[in-house]
């Protein structure tokens, strides 16, 4: 390895006086700056910290390198010669080994140690002076790199590290799949990010501390790294410990290097961290003859608890979402606290409380972030294996120690309470062996935090695994735990809406294995049309060549405005699943919470466009993006209706249960006002007082509500007050007589010989075919937007929800807004079928972004001299619900009118 090492550093630049100048008592020397890079595709200057992407280090991008590739060319959605559109286009891709380089000249200071340190970096080697210096701890992707090159360094050093982002040794496949290393997200990206700096040490000095809050106690280990036995005096001194200091005569052999203090009490007034509450305290520990060291830490109880997720004995409900590393400009995580703060405020302006990182660990800035600002944190291991996880011995090896540097790492963070070894994670006998060893060493290592074998390992269907703390999963079992899935599974498009579904069943299933707290898993993933505005946005690493070739391929059919109108229209239809989503989780009696997938658009996997922000995590510019939007029913308390419908007609009475969900702080008292109003329709109440304890659901009573009295369609707004917690639904109301068609339309199923001898003597035709009747290039949408993306599901219609001319005179007895609300539902899911030339759609079927060509399930065209209105709603076979009885009413009366 010499020779290597040694011939890397031919013809390059002499030594540079970087630092020969250094100030006494430095302990870091920052290496950041222009290095050389050498590649099998030449040299060039990187400037580190940075990728080699960063300083146009790279080929082209690889267009076959593509998720569901071969499904993409199948539904025409990408042809050879095409750009890539699965995806972003990385401006200067490449994968391999590179070379880093770059000489010095310094002024090495006698007597101390020397370490190289690189915060993060992919498969990382070093040498210097041509020997290779091994890593303190082997290296993962999830945590710094350390190097000690104390004996190989002499002030005139060449300083060669191979970077590699083909993982030689580590399980290659499951990594590249991972956010961690994917280019559907942010890339698989070369180079070395964060710090890049010499440590200069003592021969004896304190390497780490790392606190472990147990109750009104804690727990301090302090590694020592030694170059003899020591004995002396350690002094830890805080404002959170019973009398500010604790202290005591330690012998510490070399070999051992580590001292434990258990069960330091705490003071009695301590202030717990806790959500939204970054409550932190600094630990100091003195040791004779070493530099004292500072940690900063907070004192909190996360734990699982007879079945829930609870905080300082506080039963909580997560509201996480999904951070799956999608940072267009960069192609990487930022790696300051600054940027953090920002990302985790965005995400707490929509409600959040807990960030998931999917298969991926975030960076110190991260943690320090959610630390500040009281998020929780979820971090995985960099494993996305949905066949055979923990099979090899390269995966074991590997993901054993990126498992300890993670929790070596961040021990410190109040804020990381969780972790999983992966996403999605397949796995045989052996395989699951291996995880509950690794749950088992985790446990033993860090008791403070909870883990669990998978992210939805197994998509569920094993059930809880008894190693683990929490189950986390679509399914259990086979019986969802989310409204939709794939193939369109679950309640939400499966029979008539209500806000009384619940995930009971699945609960249950559960309970019958386990105590385990249980939440759900990338629930949502409802698609709206992309905002061609963002493709502006893009000015850094990577190019967004699949929206540009949507965009051209939408000009061929929409004008910009028609194009806004369905991007919003689609939006709120998203908006409106993913509240009936979180409404049925907190309905849930025994839920710990609900994981999203996602408020951020996700650029790859077909370019999934799932997010109320986009890529660069910024909110569409929608009203239905609004953060206080999606905040006011994502949030800790909520009354809820249990609604049995959304449609009545006049003359029905419900009755509707209310429940308070709380999983705040504290208890909360008072009367349930609630109000119902239309516009020619109000009633209003009080429910009995009560208190709805902090933890779970409690019973607030029944509201009764009598639909007497309406004599014409309309849209009501029931409104809930709880101790001024708000909600509000919408609900409608119609006539219940039977609509007739009138005398002078005639009304047919096909286009029959009567029906065209009437347009041609000027009549008016009303064309309803049957709802099963094969009609010539229909489609079957579904009352949801699309499941993440036709891509990558490409089982399903690629549909977005109706586009709807509300403003047209059809609508004047049927309110309805531009977009499918639940009074659609009956309707919603009927054909769509291409819209003909010339004719004017009332309502359009948005399409998806494979499938760009107009539908409409309502036009109106001049056939001859005659009027023909065609409906595929299939009205006349949906009587028995109010709003289609309603609508059909609405097109007799508009078509008996005159023309307008």
């Amino acid at each position: 390895m010499k020779n290597e090492g040694e011939s890397a550093f031919e013809g390059l630049n002499a030594f540079s006086p970087f630092f020969q100048e250094m100030e006494k008592n430095m302990r870091y020397i920052d290496l950041s700056g222009l290095w050389q890079c050498v590649t099998d595709g030449g040299m060039g200057a990187l400037r580190l910290p940075g990728t080699l992407e960063e300083s146009g280090i790279g080929g082209p991008d690889d267009p076959r390198n593509q998720c569901h590739l071969e499904d993409a060319k199948a539904m025409g959605f990408w042809q050879e010669g095409d750009p890539i559109a699965a995806r972003l286009t990385r401006k200067h891709a490449f994968q391999g080994q590179a070379r880093i380089l770059r000489s010095f000249s310094w002024q090495k200071p006698a007597g101390k140690r020397v370490f190289l340190e690189c915060e993060r970096a992919r498969h990382l080697r070093l040498f210097v002076n041509g020997e290779e210096a091994l890593p303190c701890a082997p290296g993962t992707l999830s945590a710094p790199y350390a190097f000690e090159i104390t004996s190989l360094c002499t002030g005139q050093d060449e300083f060669l590290l191979l970077s590699d982002n083909s993982y030689p040794g580590w399980p290659r496949d499951a990594i590249l799949y991972s956010s961690a290393a994917t280019d559907e997200t942010q890339t698989n990206w070369n180079g070395l990010l964060g710090y890049v700096r010499l440590r200069l040490e003592e021969p004896d000095f304190i390497s780490a501390v790392r606190v472990y809050p147990d109750g009104d106690t804690i727990d301090v280990q302090i590694s020592l790294a030694l170059s003899r036995d020591w004995e002396g005096e350690i002094r830890l001194q805080s404002p959170a410990l019973l009398g500010g200091q604790a202290s005591c005569r330690e012998r510490v052999l070399a070999e051992v290097g580590e001292v434990w203090y258990i069960g330091l009490p705490l003071k009695n007034d301590i202030k717990k961290w806790d959500i939204e509450e970054g409550s932190l305290y600094d630990l100091t520990v003195q040791c004779r003859g070493m530099e004292e060291k500072t940690v900063s830490f907070g004192i909190r109880d996360f734990k699982a608890q007879d079945g829930h997720l609870t905080l300082n004995g506080r039963r909580i409900f997560l509201r996480s979402e999904a951070n799956c590393a999608a940072f267009p400009e960069t192609g990487h995580m930022p790696m300051d606290k600054e940027s953090w703060i920002g990302i985790l405020r965005r995400y707490q302006a929509y409600g959040v409380n807990c960030v998931r990182f999917h298969s991926h660990c975030p960076p110190e800035a991260a943690f320090a972030a959610a630390d500040e600002l009281g998020v929780l944190m979820q971090p995985e291991l960099s494993h996305w294996d949905p066949e055979h996880a923990f099979a090899s011995e390269e995966a074991k090896m590997y993901y054993g120690e990126e498992l300890k540097a993670i929790l070596r790492a961040y021990a410190n963070h109040p804020s990381f309470v969780m972790l999983t070894l992966g996403n999605e994670l397949h796995a045989d006998k052996a395989g699951h062996d291996f995880m509950n060893e690794l749950l088992a060493q985790a446990k033993g290592a860090d008791a403070t935090r909870l883990y669990a074998n998978g992210s939805n390992a197994h998509y569920g269907a094993l059930g809880p695994d008894p190693a683990s703390d929490f189950f986390t999963a679509s399914d259990c079992e086979g019986v969802p735990l989310r409204a939709t899935s794939a193939r369109f599974r679950g309640w939400l498009n499966q029979g008539p809406p209500s806000a009384d579904h619940d995930y009971q069943e699945a609960v249950s299933r559960v309970r019958a294995a386990s105590d385990q707290p249980i939440f759900s898993f990338e629930v949502g993933q409802y698609e709206s049309l992309p905002d061609f505005d963002e493709i502006r946005e893009y000015q850094g690493v990577t190019a967004p060549d699949n929206l540009r070739l949507i965009r051209e391929r939408a000009k061929a059919w929409y004008t910009d405005s028609e194009w806004k109108q369905m991007a919003e229209a689609s939006g709120e239809l998203a908006l409106l699943c993913y509240r009936a989503e979180v409404e049925a989780a907190l309905r849930t009696e025994g839920y710990s919470g609900i994981s999203l997938l996602g408020l951020q658009d996700f650029p790859g996997q077909g370019t999934a466009l799932v997010g109320m922000m986009n890529a660069h995590l910024r909110p569409k510019p929608f009203p239905f993006a609004r953060p206080e939007r999606f905040h006011a029913f994502f949030r800790d308390a909520l009354p809820l209706a249990l609604l049995p419908k959304f449609t009545f007609f006049a003359g029905e009475n419900v009755n509707v249960p209310v429940k308070m969900a709380n999983y705040g702080k504290t208890a909360l008292t008072g009367c349930c006002r609630w109000q119902i109003k239309g516009e020619t329709f109000e009633q209003a109440g009080t429910l009995k007082e009560c208190a709805a304890l902090a933890g779970g659901l409690t019973a607030l009573g029944e509201i009764r509500i009598s639909f007497g009295g309406i004599q014409k369609a309309q849209k009501l707004t029931l409104g809930l007050d709880f101790a001024g917690v708000q909600n509000e639904y919408s609900l409608w109301a119609y006539p219940a007589d039977m609509p007739v068609c009138p005398d002078n339309v005639y009304e047919c199923r096909t286009l029959d010989e009567k029906a065209q001898s009437m347009l041609r003597a000027g009549g008016t035709v009303y064309l309803a075919p049957d709802r099963d009747q094969a009609l010539p290039g229909a489609v079957r949408p579904q009352f949801s937007t699309d499941f993440w993306c036709p891509v990558t599901f490409p089982d399903q219609a690629g549909c977005n929800g109706q586009w709807i001319q509300k403003d047209h005179p059809l609508f004047a007895a049927f309110p309805t807004d531009s977009h499918t609300d639940w009074q659609w539902w009956p309707m919603a899911s009927a054909q769509a079928v291409p819209l003909p030339e010339g004719a004017k759609p009332i309502i359009s079927v948005i399409p998806a972004i494979t499938r760009l060509t107009p539908l409409t399930q309502m036009y109106e065209s001049r056939q001859g001299k005659g009027r023909l209105l065609v409906s595929t709603l299939a009205l006349h076979q949906s009587l028995q619900y109010p709003e289609a009885r309603a609508l059909q009413r609405a097109v007799y009366g508009y078509l008996a009118g005159e023309r307008q």
